[in-house]
């Protein structure tokens, strides 16, 4: 089955974004500036110092990101980043990491399921924390 990857979009500010996550999620980091590209001749050299493409990896997640997009950037609200958390304090200490500079638009709370939070970083990007209850034998 297909893995799937958000690809995140990001408006000249993709590094310290992708550099802001690696810090809270750990992962290895990769970042390739257009300007060091093979294609850094097929576009303007404004374009040089932007993100081409990112990537952070660990064993859980990947994340992929950019500062290019066709047609301009236009921040949305219907992509969000979902954490499934092990344990609460997992839950809880990256909430309150991710939230930090943005806004809490859901406070983690217990639901039927478990924990379930969801913020706005400082990035504008939209994140879901979620920890669920230990199944029942």
């Amino acid at each position: 089955m297909a893995k799937l990857n958000p690809y995140l979009t990001f408006n000249g500010n993709c590094k310290e974004a992708m550099h802001f996550y690696k810090e809270i999620l750990g992962g290895e980091l990769t970042v390739q500036l257009a300007g060091d590209s093979p294609v850094k001749d097929q576009m303007p050299a404004k374009y040089h110092n932007q993100v081409l493409h990112s990537a952070l990896k660990n064993d859980d997640l990947e994340i992929m990101a950019t500062d290019m997009i066709p047609g301009g950037f236009n921040e949305g609200n219907t992509v969000h980043l979902c954490l499934i958390c092990k344990t609460e304090n997992e839950a809880r200490t990256l909430f309150e990491k991710l939230s930090a500079g943005g806004k809490v638009n859901q406070p983690l709370t217990e639901m039927f399921f478990g924990l379930l939070g969801n913020l706005t970083d400082k990035y504008g990007k939209y994140w879901m924390v979620e920890c669920d209850k230990p199944q029942e034998a």
